[in-house]
């Protein structure tokens, strides 16, 4: 499981667009707006393709200025780890 953190900068006039664009995309979810218009996101996925076909999908919405990832990290899921007793 890969989770990411992006500020993304909105046109100052699209802010509320853009949230509910973020929210409705699967894997993302808000986690912040400041009052510059500035938005804080999460990104959950299976592996890093994911992250970054979503990562660029924030990157390319209508009204986005800017996406900058600034968290990243990888975990593996606890169900995948197998104990092995000797």
């Amino acid at each position: 499981m890969n989770i990411s953190s992006v500020i993304v900068i909105p046109r100052p006039e699209q802010v509320e667009q853009v949230v509910a664009l973020l929210g409705a995309h699967e894997g993302v979810e808000v986690a912040a707006v400041s009052p510059e218009g500035k938005i804080i996101v999460t990104i959950e996925s299976a592996g890093d393709k994911e992250t970054i076909q979503i990562y660029e999908a924030i990157s390319l919405m209508a009204g986005v200025m800017s996406a900058s990832m600034v968290y990243h990290q990888r975990e593996d899921e606890p169900e995948a780890e197998v104990l092995v007793e000797a």
